[in-house]
């Protein structure tokens, strides 16, 4: 079998998850042939430009724009209209990315982005390839765009978003409950007095991993000044500026980081995390069982998995600075209060989730 994984590079959880499928493959010694890819790399560069760029403009400076048109494109009676015109909009601009798939014509296109869905299923409706497509969703809610005929199989991330997707028109055997992929690391146990170690933290002080996401964002200054009864861990993401800030004024409790690449390690030495609502956050999280307050959530997307997940008892969102503290020190103090919260993740986790889309390959 050859097979392609194909995300786009619009935040990081997409390529996340596809890498963690990918080495997923490879781990289980599988002897198929896997291609991993962005999407975006066969596009003309002025759309591969602005496809990211004007994502990250949106969410970081008017996320009530975003927010906006996230809504519309979900009207019902407006999806005809924006299928056709997501139709000609991706075939003027990726014509190299059509040309591949039909020069290649895989066996299966696993797809963590809706664009990868868009092109291979349009494809495949026409007849230029006969591609097994299955759409690895990455978030709790589903919105529309995700939909296209010609798709094959839904992964989605919990039962709550297996209802919504059934509930937009898709066959239920269609929709698989897999869970979000998540690299193998997140799944293995840690020993967390030599995790705070390593990083030179105390072994024994209530530990908050504050996760900015990939662009960094949100008024981390402001709640670090209301969490200075713990041991503190902010990770900046691409933000330098914001990382210089906190390296050059941020107290002895606290330990900066830029963009890292083991994060697993820091979700292991951390006894909760204030974060910000991405499907792939979230997921990392639920698999280290990792206790959840949320903070500047983007409209649309995040502030959908956010009440998802509340649903199910998990995370806490909509609170001032004071009351993050005083959530952290309920945690913090009641051994009780912990393993509730903490059951209640173990039942929405889905570690298994990498290989769960492996076995969909007949």
């Amino acid at each position: 079998m050859r097979i392609l994984i194909v995300y786009a590079t619009a935040g990081a959880g997409h390529r996340k998850a596809a890498e963690a499928i990918y080495h997923g493959f490879k781990a289980s010694g599988s002897v198929h042939e896997v291609v991993l890819i962005d999407s975006l790399q066969y596009a003309n560069a002025l759309f591969r430009k602005s496809y990211s760029g004007v994502y990250t403009f949106l969410i970081t400076r008017t996320p009530a724009v975003w927010g906006f048109f996230f809504a519309l494109l979900d009207i019902p009676f407006l999806r005809p209209a924006v299928r056709v015109i997501r139709r000609v909009y991706n075939f003027i601009n990726t014509p190299k990315f059509h040309a591949y798939l039909q020069k290649e014509n895989f066996d299966y296109i696993i797809s963590t982005h809706f664009l990868g869905n868009e092109v291979s299923a349009a494809l495949k409706r026409a007849g230029k390839i006969r591609s097994t497509i299955i759409s690895v969703v990455t978030d709790y809610d589903v919105h529309s765009i995700w939909l296209a005929q010609g798709i094959d199989y839904y992964a989605v991330a919990s039962d709550w978003t297996q209802r919504k997707i059934i509930s937009l028109g898709v066959d239920p055997q269609q929709v698989k409950l897999t869970g979000i992929p998540t690299h193998k690391n997140f799944s293995r146990p840690v020993d967390v007095e030599q995790l705070r170690a390593k990083m030179n933290l105390p072994a024994d002080r209530f530990t908050v991993l504050i996760a900015t996401g990939s662009f960094g964002i949100g008024p981390i200054e402001e709640i670090i000044q209301h969490l200075q009864d713990f041991q503190v861990v902010v990770i900046c993401g691409h933000n330098k500026k914001l990382y210089e800030r906190l390296r050059m004024a941020a107290g002895d409790h606290v330990k900066v980081f830029g963009l890292v690449q083991n994060m697993d390690e820091m979700m292991g030495l951390s006894d909760a995390m204030i974060t910000k609502p991405g499907g792939l956050s979230i997921t990392e999280a639920l698999v280290r069982g990792l206790p959840m307050i949320f903070f500047n959530a983007i409209p649309g997307q995040e502030t959908n998995n956010v009440k998802v997940l509340a649903s199910y008892g998990v995370g806490i969102s909509d609170c001032s600075m004071i009351q993050m503290a005083a959530e952290l020190k309920r945690l913090q103090s009641s051994q009780q209060e912990l393993s509730d919260v903490k059951a209640k993740i173990k039942a929405l986790a889905r570690p298994q989730a990498v290989s769960d889309i492996v076995a969909l390959i007949k």
